[in-house]
């Protein structure tokens, strides 16, 4: 089934955060590539993160390339060919972990926003100073390796303002794989202070967009932002907060009380959720409660 379809269906599972996952599993993840480093040095490392989410119950997995583009590996010695390589690894990596386990395993490949390359924060607060255009050009070439990777979406994710969404969104257009469109929020805007209405809009006529909604935000701002989505779109509504905590760039680190809970998911949904997961610091038991609170046909009793 075509996750378009299931989407129209019932709720779909999500997976959580893959860099907690790799670095509960004892992975450095300090430098700039930040869990694309793996997708070069430990690739099984990857896979097992994967499959760890898929086994607690995840039907999407979203693979290890945000943060893994040709600028951004440049930098680090590795050319355009071996990059290429990479990027479609990390497509190859999360249908590998899917195989096999008797329920749906969709694959998300993820393309973070270009302050994810730049890693010092700014994917939290976007305006780089950059055109539409010139976001365009950033994007295109990764989205393009990873469509010709086969991935059954693009997760355009994080996205902190409108001028990226536009970039991205021209960036999908003749792909032929559908796309997600997810922006980071804070207190009912964009992380660049946008209002929700106007950045959602954009996605209502693009047609490669399946979804829309938000990630890697506080879970308290997840209800209101599910409902703007659904009114200003109507498409099935992604998504996937982090554990609630605020994110300290100089530290590059998590700090304050976690507050996601599984329990929320059931308002998520009721508010027009459909694909509902979790970002960074929530885990595979997270996500197996998620998926018991959302109850799909393979968790049913």
């Amino acid at each position: 089934m075509r996750l378009a379809d299931a989407l129209h269906q019932r709720p779909v599972v999500l997976d959580g955060g893959l860099s907690n996952q790799l670095e509960a599993a004892g992975h450095d993840l300090g430098d700039t590539l930040w869990s694309a480093r793996l997708l070069a040095d430990e690739p099984e490392a990857v896979e097992a993160a994967h499959r760890a989410y898929y086994e607690a119950g995840a039907e999407v997995a979203i693979t290890a390339s945000y943060q893994a583009t040709y600028e951004g590996f440049a930098r680090h010695g590795v050319d355009a060919r071996r990059t290429a390589g990479l990027l479609r690894l990390s497509v190859e990596l999360a249908r590998r972990a899917g195989a096999g386990l008797g329920h749906e395993a969709w694959v998300a490949a993820s393309a973070g926003p270009y302050g994810a390359m730049l890693a010092d924060g700014s994917e939290y607060r976007g305006r780089y100073g950059l055109t539409v255009a010139d976001l365009e050009r950033f994007h295109r070439p990764r989205l393009e390796t990873l469509a010709a990777a086969g991935p059954d979406v693009l997760a355009l994710e994080t996205v902190p303002d409108t001028d990226e969404a536009r970039a991205l969104l021209r960036a999908v257009r003749g792909l032929g794989v559908p796309a997600w469109l997810s922006y980071g929020v804070a207190g009912g805007r964009t992380r660049a202070g946008q209002p929700l209405d106007e950045a959602f809009a954009l996605a209502a006529e693009a047609d490669e967009v399946i979804a829309v909604g938000v990630n890697c935000c506080d879970p308290r701002d997840v209800e209101a932002a599910v409902a703007v989505a659904r009114r200003v779109t109507g498409l099935p509504v992604v998504v996937y907060p982090n554990s609630g905590e605020a994110w300290d760039a100089g530290a590059r680190a998590w700090r304050g009380p976690a507050r996601f809970a599984p329990g929320m998911a059931a308002r998520w949904r009721a508010a027009g959720a459909r694909l509902i997961g979790g970002c960074c610091r929530v885990g595979p038991a997270a996500i197996a409660g998620l998926a018991a609170e959302l109850s799909p046909p393979h968790h049913a009793a």
